[in-house]
């Protein structure tokens, strides 16, 4: 593959370590104090209760609006993982997937609103590409450490 400045599985690495920086961005502007009292979790809630599709309100209430605390964190610590294993380049095809069905999951819930499908897309494309490129090849940990050659 031809490319101008960086080779194919640099300019792979870039997208993934781009990637890694937006969930890194998702995770630091979150108010953190909102986000665990309940406030993320709540504003979710409020869009699951008018969603569209019955499956997602039904889903939200069995798996989410139980747990609403432990969730909170789960998606807060989720991003802040993402980031840091995409930047690094650790364990990346598993932060990808993870991304990618985080990514879903965002997607169908803000079905309804346009501004978040562009970000979701967006990132759900580059985690798509920087997995199916295999941008672990260069400028990670795994490659260092020969995982997932």
């Amino acid at each position: 593959m031809r490319t101008i400045w960086l080779s194919g599985a640099e300019w792979c690495a870039v997208l993934r370590i781009g990637l890694g920086l937006w969930w890194l961005e998702s995770w630091r502007h979150k108010d953190k104090k909102s986000w665990f009292a309940g406030g993320g979790i709540g504003w979710a809630a409020g869009i699951a209760e008018k969603h569209r599709w019955p499956v997602v309100r039904g889903g939200f209430d069995r798996v989410v609006k139980p747990r609403p605390r432990l969730l909170a964190y789960v998606v807060a610590y989720a991003e802040l993982a993402i980031g840091l294993g995409l930047i690094a380049g650790f364990l990346t095809p598993i932060a990808l997937v993870g991304g990618l069905l985080l990514n879903l999951i965002y997607l169908v819930l803000m079905i309804h609103d346009w501004a978040e499908q562009g970000q979701n897309l967006m990132m759900a494309l580059i985690s798509a590409v920087a997995l199916f490129g295999m941008s672990w090849q260069t400028w990670s940990l795994d490659e260092a450490m020969g995982l997932f050659l």
